[in-house]
């Protein structure tokens, strides 16, 4: 096979539509840290760059994580919409988006653990906030 005809068969190869596509991987398979993506290739033409480029933190996104973020959006951020589409209960949905987030790094910063001091204790106590068991629990850590 000539070397121009070798060309033209891998570029209709490339630019096959009924040709899957897989998903990249993200973490490397030997030591798993983070893959870079290092080379791009156009299926038309066959033009090839390479380089370290940024990846994408949607690319990594799984089907069903994509559909959802892809329904979310299109419903405006109406989580009710996001609901009915999946026909799932509406907790369900928002536990997904918030997986979701999760996923993107986006998740709710956890709330900082506030520590009480004794005078504290005592007047939550006092308030009936708090049973004398709770507060000498507390102040036993406090101490």
């Amino acid at each position: 096979m000539s070397e121009r005809s070798r060309g033209q068969s891998d570029r209709s190869r490339r630019s096959d539509p009924a040709r899957t596509l897989h998903r990249a991987p993200t973490d490397c398979p030997v030591c798993g840290e983070e893959l870079s993506v290092t080379r791009l290739g156009c299926g038309s033409c066959g033009t090839e760059l390479a380089g370290v480029f940024a990846s994408c933190q949607f690319c990594a996104l799984d089907d069903k994580d994509t559909e959802l973020l892809r329904v979310f959006l299109s419903s405006r951020g109406n989580l009710r919409e996001v609901e009915k589409h999946l026909g799932v209960s509406y907790p369900t949905a928002r536990a997904r988006f918030a997986d979701l987030l999760e996923k993107l790094g986006l998740g709710a910063a956890p709330e900082p653990v506030q520590t009480l001091t004794r005078e504290q204790v005592l007047s939550e106590v006092a308030a009936g906030v708090l049973s004398p068991a709770e507060a000498q629990a507390l102040l036993v850590e406090l101490s």
